[in-house]
């Protein structure tokens, strides 16, 4: 099902695509829309649903089979947006999730300074440096024409080098030309900027309450993994599985929904001994991204990759390693994006909130008669970002369709699972169609029904939001009792009886 060639892809006709049928909209875009926030239409906040309960069957309710060859052991849970401070202080976000920020004096606009990039005449940084936004291939070629013109010659590919920003002495910053204006020096100096989202509990609350929405997940897992302890029956090794919304304060939000200041994450906390983490890494990061080939994403289109050393984050430096499942987005082209990370997050957090909390968390292996803090293996997928994967790779031009492009959805997170057309308005035809739409939603959900504009029209309209099958009501199926019903993939086309149609929708989706 994999579609290699996400290089050729155009973000421009997919997110098109997605506001016309129903995907995805810009957020309060009456209003002008604002940065960084989207809104999920009919057919997006159906997707969106199957995505998060294909993971949350897979993980929590029907999990897989683990290494020791038993069945894994994870329970859910859902907690809260706004969490007490201290728990941010605890996890290091308060102190520590600060980005490098420069604002522009003279264009307003603010920047990650680990996101620009300066570029010059082959290491030849006298004169101006002229900066661009890392990935914007419309910001680095207004780089390449300021210091053309500068140096008043068109400077060859060879003769270039680019370099970080933050890389820059004192004195090159000063010369450096900001991406968005002309002159020189209206760049300031890299500062400190908290990533989290600020708010204040109670209605005559001050600055002594001050909280803050979850940039994550995880630790709302953390500080209840006793509770789980104390309330249910698991015992090490085990996971805790939350799905929930996340809030950062990104400067340049950007790539449509991959990088947005709202977006709903996958997590699972696994707890094991830490002489089994390296074990249960393996299992989670192999597991993990053999499950988003079975939703499709199988082929060039995604990668694991496992982090260096100098990439580590702080809680994995003693860990049994971090890896990064990948997807080529068609922005990233020919490179890759971030979809999830598997992380040996070690024991840091439970530490962390032990020392912090002055509670006692270390788990008593009776089997091993020991007590110890457990290691924790970290899945951690961005749900929306998943989302953008399967939009990416389903989207197919096909010049031969009166509608030029289908969606290509695995069947199972299809948010349309089949859809019942009336040939006409007429002769009964439309009060069969909907009895046999009515049996098909109690089974399989999401079943659309459509009796309006010409069949070829609505055969389009079905390719664009990716429904797998189609059956049409016709002169024959008054006499007959059959249908036909459409392939979106082949085209093929097949007359099958009306009293078949559950049972042939059934074989098809179960054995996608």
């Amino acid at each position: 099902m994999s579609n290699a060639d996400n290089a050729s892809k155009s973000m421009t006709d997919i997110m098109a695509l997605c506001k016309r049928r129903g995907f995805i909209f810009q957020a309060s875009e009456i209003y002008g829309g604002v940065n960084g926030f989207w809104d999920y239409g009919p057919q997006g906040a159906q997707l969106k649903k199957n995505l998060r309960d294909a993971w949350w069957n897979d993980c929590v309710t029907n999990p897989p089979i683990g290494p020791d060859g038993d069945e894994v052991s994870i329970v859910g849970l859902d907690s809260c947006i706004i969490q007490n401070p201290k728990v941010w202080e605890a996890s290091g976000h308060v102190g520590g999730f600060n980005d490098p920020m420069v604002d522009c004096k003279e264009s307003k606009r603010r920047y990650r300074a680990d996101h620009i990039m300066c570029i010059c005449e082959d290491g030849d940084q006298e004169g101006l440096i002229f900066a661009y936004l890392e990935g914007d291939d419309e910001s680095l070629a207004q780089a390449r024409k300021k210091l053309d013109k500068n140096k008043k010659r068109k400077i060859e590919d060879d003769k270039l080098c680019t370099c970080a920003f933050l890389e820059l002495s004192a004195e090159e910053w000063a010369i450096t030309v900001g991406p968005d204006v002309k002159d020189p020096g209206s760049l300031t100096e890299p500062r400190a900027f908290n990533l989290m989202f600020k708010t204040y509990l109670g209605a005559t609350a001050t600055e002594d309450d001050i909280a803050y929405l979850r940039p994550e997940t995880a630790q709302g897992i953390f500080i209840n993994y006793k509770n789980v302890l104390d309330s249910t029956r698991v015992k090490v090794p085990f996971g805790i599985a939350q799905t929930g919304k996340a809030f950062r304060n990104e400067v340049t939000p950007r790539n449509f929904t991959f990088r947005s200041r709202e977006f709903e994450q996958m997590e699972i906390e696994f707890f094991c001994h830490p002489e089994e983490s390296r074990k249960w890494y393996e299992f989670w990061r192999d597991w993990r991204m053999s499950w988003w080939e079975s939703l499709g994403l199988a082929g060039d289109n995604l990668l694991l990759r496992e982090h260096d050393k100098d990439e580590l984050a702080h809680y994995a430096k003693t860990g049994a390693g971090t890896s990064d499942i990948e997807y080529r987005f068609p922005f990233t082209a020919p490179g890759f994006g971030e979809l999830e990370g598997v992380a040996d997050r070690s024991n840091y957090d439970l530490k962390q909130h032990a020392e912090h909390g002055n509670t006692k968390l270390e788990y008593f292996d009776q089997e091993r008669n020991e007590r110890y803090l457990p290691n924790v293996i970290e899945p951690s997928a961005g749900l929306d970002r998943g989302v953008l994967s399967l939009l990416c790779e389903a989207y197919t031009p096909d010049p031969e369709r009166p509608s030029k492009v289908y969606m290509k959805f695995n069947p199972r997170i299809a948010p349309t699972k089949a859809a019942v057309f009336p040939l006409v308005k007429k002769d009964g035809m439309p009060e069969i169609g909907k009895k046999l739409q009515t049996q098909l939603r109690k089974r399989f959900g999401a079943v659309d029904f459509d009796p309006k504009q010409s069949i070829g029209k609505r055969y389009a309209r079905m390719d664009e939001v990716g429904c797998p099958y189609c059956f049409t009501i016709d002169g024959d199926t008054l006499t007959d009792q059959t249908v036909t019903v459409r392939d979106r993939d082949t085209l093929s086309q097949e007359r099958i009886g009306i009293d078949k149609v559950e049972g042939f929708l059934a074989e098809k989706l179960s054995a996608e």
